[in-house]
């Protein structure tokens, strides 16, 4: 085929391989770049930019950063406009966008643990009292005059704002229950608000009535709807006791407060008949002399508690006033003292029940004959009990609450104390957390045995408060050691599944000591559940009772006799080649060796027959397991406490050299303390 000619204007597409070429060049660069960027995102992103033709002018390259130099100028700016000179100096002043973020409602209150809402309702509540006293107050006597009403509107405003703001902010975003759930949805709590009786009674509290002050000037007695706003009262009340360490003092002052309320209103009613009837008309009326609300409060005393003393009333009016305001006494003053009555008893609850369960002890002890000592050990239980933790046994306060808020109460109180003990560490949470919920608290006085050398060993003490001392030594005084509060003992004792751990010591208390107990039923309860857990409690059980040994030993009516005594449960080195050695080093073992040689020179079935019998006896006597205690974990080795205090009587072996048979034994020396005697038997073949 023939080529065509290339045209002379064809020429322009080189320019454009060229330029075609280097831009795919730079999309492998900038795909190179990208590829490096996802690796390391940390790495920046700097694009090359294109080669520009000659008739364009390139992008300016440092254009991001003057994008990030002005980010940072703009936000330096506000922290600028935050300084204010003033005087010569440079104040900081908190800007206007954070007093809104801080004054910003949440779209819903808790009203149980929310404080904030309880700070409001108690400004609701003072609004409140307010309108309840002085209303009255000044609707009776003659205190609002012209020259100060426009004082009491003020302050009758400022009441009016807070009501408002409780009915249109406040309680539309109180959450509520329905169904056990908890509904905090800003439409479903203001319906639920709109909806109760509280909304209607808060509604009517607000009703401005006090436009008729236009028509019929200013009376009070237009603002007596603000007494329909006692619901808020209440809730208060409640919110307020929920919050308080000691609630029953708010309610001995919110029963007073009734009483003086009560009182107030009969000296407003009494001020009121006597204007009525006339100031100073009668001996019974109010004669206008003196501080008027004083006069008319004490007659409001007198009357509602009955003391006596007072005029007789005249006319017919005061006859039925007064019959009234005495029924009326009675009620109230009665129901207010056995109100009184009930809340101080409340109060003294524990008290009482911890008075009347000593009294009923002493009487116990007194109808038996008891000791003083005795009697005088367990008042004085009783008081430091009380002091310490201001009830007898916790557990009874505790069982009122669900399950899961006595975990939450002992974990917060027990958890740390628990958490020491490196027994149970690498244990399940979950475990320790079932564990805090039974352990029991007990407390200890000044000398009490918290357990006795030779026991058998059932329960762990952790120390809680206070301190325990250890004893021993040969007469069981000497102090070896002092445990104090979150030190732990007798923890292997939970460990010895076959039981039979006994104490290797007394623990004494050293003062007032109050110890957590867990036995080994409950643990094993537990652990029924966590098998990883026993797992790991009986490694370490192993590893303890290795460190520490046997406890202690059995009692002597117990203890193996014959031979069986002298070995222990662990398979050592034979006490006949321990005898050799020690009789005199190198030259015993040397004897050992001749008496073996001897015997390999008789006859080959006796020998046979000699040696198997020879050794069957050491095997039998090493065979035999010495049980002092039943133990799940491997007891300790047991050695002689005399061994290293006195020195044995090394023993004699003699030697015959004939070709009789030897029969070597060991017996325990009938002197005691001299240790073992070994025997050396020649017995002629038969």
């Amino acid at each position: 085929s023939t080529q065509k000619p290339t045209p002379s204007g064809f020429q322009t597409n080189v320019y454009a391989d060229a330029r075609l070429q280097e831009i795919v060049r730079n999309m492998r660069e900038r795909t190179e770049v990208y590829k490096e960027k996802l690796k390391d995102p940390v790495l920046s992103s700097p694009e090359g930019s294109p080669t520009a033709s000659p008739s364009k002018k390139p992008p300016p390259p440092p254009k991001e950063e003057k994008k990030g130099e002005k980010k940072e100028e703009t936000e330096a700016k506000p922290e600028e406009d935050h300084y204010c000179d003033m005087l010569c100096c440079k104040f900081k002043k908190t800007p206007l966008k954070k007093y809104t973020e801080y004054l910003k409602l949440p779209d819903s209150i808790d009203s149980y643990t929310d404080h904030h809402y309880i700070a409001w309702l108690l400004l609701v509540t003072v609004a409140f009292n307010w309108n309840c006293w002085f209303i009255p107050l000044r609707f009776m006597f003659p205190y609002q005059t012209p020259s100060n009403t426009i004082y009491w509107f003020v302050i009758d405003i400022l009441c009016d704002i807070c009501y408002l703001c409780d009915l249109l902010i406040f309680q539309p975003r109180v959450q509520f229950i329905k169904g056990g759930d908890i509904i905090s949805d800003k439409v479903e709590m203001k319906k639920f608000y709109h909806s109760s009786m509280k909304f209607r009674l808060d509604v009517i509290s607000v009703l401005p009535f006090d436009f008729l002050y236009i028509f019929f000037g200013f009376n009070p007695a237009f603002r007596a709807n603000r007494f329909l706003k006692y619901n808020t009262f209440f809730e208060f009340n409640d919110r307020l006791e929920a919050v308080m360490d000691k609630a029953y003092i708010y309610r001995v002052i919110r029963t007073t407060g009734y009483l003086l309320f009560i009182l107030h209103i009969n000296a407003c009613l009494y001020y009121w008949t006597s204007d009525y009837e006339g100031l100073g008309s009668t001996r019974w009326v109010y004669d206008g002399k003196g501080n008027m609300y004083l006069r008319c409060y004490y007659w409001a005393v007198r009357t509602l508690i009955t003391i006596g003393g007072l005029p007789e009333p005249q006319t017919l009016f005061e006859i039925v006033f007064q019959l009234l305001n005495f029924f009326l006494g009675v009620f109230v003053f009665s129901s207010l003292i056995g109100q009184m009555r009930d809340v101080i008893g409340a109060a003294t609850a524990g008290q009482n029940y911890y008075r009347s369960s000593m009294d009923n002890t002493v009487s116990y002890m007194n109808t038996y004959s008891i000791p003083k000592l005795v009697q005088n050990r367990v008042r004085t239980w009783y008081e430091y009990t009380w002091d310490s933790q201001g009830m007898l046994d916790e557990s009874e306060l505790l069982e009122q609450l669900p399950t899961k808020m006595q975990l939450a109460i002992a974990i917060d109180v027990n958890f740390a104390i628990v958490n020491k003990v490196d027994l149970f560490k690498g244990c399940d949470t979950q475990m320790i957390y079932d564990m805090l919920l039974r352990l029991k608290s007990i407390v200890y006085l000044p000398g009490d045995f918290v357990c006795k050398k030779g026991e058998i060993g059932r329960e762990m003490y952790i120390i809680k408060q206070g301190e325990v001392q250890v004893l021993g030594g040969p007469d069981g005084t000497k102090v070896l050691v002092t445990l104090g509060a979150g030190a732990v003992f007798g923890e292997i004792s939970l460990l010895a599944a076959g039981g039979g751990n006994r104490r290797t010591a007394n623990v004494v208390a050293h003062g007032f000591a109050n110890l957590f107990i867990l036995d080994k039923k409950t643990l094993n309860e537990i652990l029924v559940h966590y098998p990883d857990s026993e797992k790991l409690l009986m490694k370490k059980a192993k590893y303890l009772l290795k460190q520490k040994g046997k406890p202690a030993s059995a009692p002597a009516d117990q203890q193996p006799r014959g031979l069986a005594g002298f070995f222990g449960q662990k398979k050592e080195t034979p006490k006949l080649f321990k005898a050799m050695i020690r009789l005199k080093g190198k030259e015993g073992l040397s004897k050992l060796l001749q008496l073996k040689k001897v015997e390999s020179e008789k006859p080959q079935a006796g020998a046979e027959k000699h040696s198997k019998q020879e050794e069957k006896k050491p095997e039998q006597e090493e065979k035999k397991p010495v049980e002092p205690a039943a133990s799940s974990a491997p007891p300790a080795q047991k050695q002689d406490p005399n061994a290293d205090a006195k020195p044995k009587r090394p023993e004699v072996m003699h030697r015959v050299n004939t070709k009789d048979s030897l029969v070597i034994s060991m017996s325990p020396s009938p002197t005691a303390g001299e240790g073992e005697i070994l025997t050396v038997e020649i017995k002629e073949k038969k």
